[in-house]
């Protein structure tokens, strides 16, 4: 399940540099390089983590950061800034406005990456290997075990990759195409209602406790595991 990426950045070779370094790591790159084609690939699946120069042709970074953290769907994505400017007062501007982090150019593409893995931790922080428990329900991907109070859960392995995804990113809305992308990849072409199947299939299996009741269906929008009402 390769995090997606957006590159937002006018010039091509820094962002040429940039998609190489990111797709070394096993990243899943989208490219812009103005305001409106930046807007354009801001859509479902949604990136992961946005990567948003300051100055580009159309707009400015800030507007951009601002408009996304307007946008119930967009505010979640974090964001780090990449600039020239390196005076203290820009940095507390890009921060005001929503961007996670804040990169002055130059800067290593070492050092980027290791800021985009704390931002995605602080975003999402739970580890893929840490158990998972909510309300009785206990997900270890170590040992790939499932339980409801205690008791054994069997569960096909798609099944099990969704519950994970969904353990780990709770009250959160997914559309089916987020799904798709988050749990079976980009590279695999699945339609949409099979998302369906397997959600069918997931609750079935954890159902034994009630725990069915944590994967909320979400009309017109997709699917929510919560454990409120």
């Amino acid at each position: 399940m390769s995090r997606r990426i957006l590159v937002v950045e006018d010039e091509m070779p820094i962002r040429d540099m940039l998609v190489f370094a990111l797709e070394q790591k096993g990243y899943y790159t989208l490219e812009a390089e103005t305001y409106n084609e930046a807007l354009e690939k801001i859509v479902e699946p949604y990136p992961d983590l946005i990567l948003l120069d300051w100055m580009l042709p159309g707009g400015s970074g800030i507007q951009l950061a601002k408009q996304l953290k307007q946008h119930e769907f967009t505010r979640q994505i974090p964001i780090i800034m990449l600039t020239a400017r390196g005076e203290e007062e820009d940095k507390i501007r890009g921060l005001e406005v929503g961007a996670d982090d804040y990169m002055t150019k130059p800067f290593s593409p070492k050092e980027l990456l290791a800021r985009i893995k704390a931002v995605m931790r602080r975003a999402a922080p739970t580890s893929v290997e840490d158990l998972i428990q909510v309300q009785g329900l206990k997900l270890d991907p170590v040992s790939h075990r499932v339980s409801a109070n205690e008791d054994g859960l069997d569960m096909g392995p798609t099944e099990f990759k969704l519950l994970h995804f969904f353990m780990s990113h709770p009250e959160r809305v997914y559309s089916r195409e987020q799904l798709l992308d988050h749990v079976w990849g980009t590279n695999v072409y699945v339609e949409d209602r099979t998302v369906d199947v397997h959600i069918r299939r997931l609750r079935k299996a954890i159902s034994m406790h009630g725990h069915d009741q944590l994967i909320q269906t979400v009309r017109g929008a997709g699917y929510r595991f919560s454990a409120k009402i």
